[in-house]
């Protein structure tokens, strides 16, 4: 897998360097994989990367970490890593946040040609 790097906005640099500053470890993941339609890969990378849709609502949360975005070499094939602090900061975020994760699953909805749930994981 490539890494799709992105330049991250002085909002979320603080966020990162607020995780960072705080020694915050992940203890929860969360990974999804996506098949982007061709030609779309510019607009899926532009709302799930550093700078995307998602982030910025995770952002919201302080239990959140980071998100990495990767693709496949010479694929339209990606995965998101989210990174939480734990798995009941994360529920309860979903929960909290549910009409947004709505909203922002709409307006993606022609950008892929399929998704799913990787799975989720505690570390160890």
């Amino acid at each position: 897998m490539t890494a799709v790097k992105r330049e991250q906005s002085p909002k979320l640099k603080a966020t990162s360097r607020r995780s960072q500053r705080s020694g915050a470890k992940w203890g929860f993941l969360v990974i999804w994989q996506f098949q982007v339609r061709e030609g779309m890969e510019k607009r899926f990378e532009k709302v799930y990367g550093a700078q995307g849709d998602w982030r910025q609502l995770f952002t919201q949360h302080d239990a959140y970490i980071t998100t990495e975005l990767v693709r496949q070499s010479n694929t339209a094939c990606y995965l998101t890593l989210d990174f939480w602090t734990s798995q009941a900061a994360y529920d309860a975020f979903r929960k909290q946040h549910r009409a947004e994760y709505k909203a922002i699953d709409l307006r993606c909805e022609g950008i892929t040609e399929d998704e799913r749930e990787i799975g989720k994981f505690v570390r160890v």
